[in-house]
């Protein structure tokens, strides 16, 4: 059963336009009376921010200094725009660390599938979010880099947390 059809009058040539420009100009009269938005201005003031905001990476760190990374290479492997290398390696007492563990800020999309996926909680998303840099190669950041940041973590959805929202 087709639907009902609505015929729609077009307007003759000899209509008037006046009717349209002047709710034009109403619509603009009425913007320029609003009151106006004030602007933030930025460095001295800023945002209350998600606790689930997902920026800069940092690397966890163990009370000794070293990083929490393990070289499991779980991490490189859910990348899925492949920004993360590592190379694992394994100490004297058989314990396996990073060796070279990089993280190029320029691809990464922030998804945090890093951060789930650790084992031992060693690479979280950050809450800081100003990140600026004279060139690329400063984009990526290292493991000596990432255990410096001192900017607090981001917290992980819970779903049965009503304060994770």
């Amino acid at each position: 059963m087709p639907g009902s059809v609505k015929v729609v009058v077009r307007p003759e040539a000899s209509a008037s336009y006046v009717r349209a420009i002047s709710t034009g100009l109403g619509i603009t009269l009425k913007h320029m009376v609003k009151p106006k938005k004030q602007t933030q201005q930025y460095p001295d003031e800023k945002w209350d921010l998600s606790r689930r905001l997902r920026g800069t990476h940092r690397m966890a760190t163990h009370e000794d200094g070293r990083a929490k990374c393990v070289g499991c290479g779980l991490c490189p492997t859910v990348c899925p725009v492949n920004c993360i290398k590592l190379i694992p390696a394994e100490d004297e007492n058989g314990e396996r660390y990073a060796a070279v563990y990089e993280i190029d800020e320029f691809r990464c999309i922030f998804c945090g599938f890093c951060q789930e996926v650790c084992p031992v909680e060693a690479i979280h998303l950050g809450v800081h979010y100003e990140n600026a840099e004279y060139s690329r190669e400063r984009w990526v950041y290292d493991l000596e880099r990432l255990t410096e940041f001192e900017h607090p973590f981001t917290a992980l959805w819970d779903p049965f947390d009503p304060a994770s929202e």
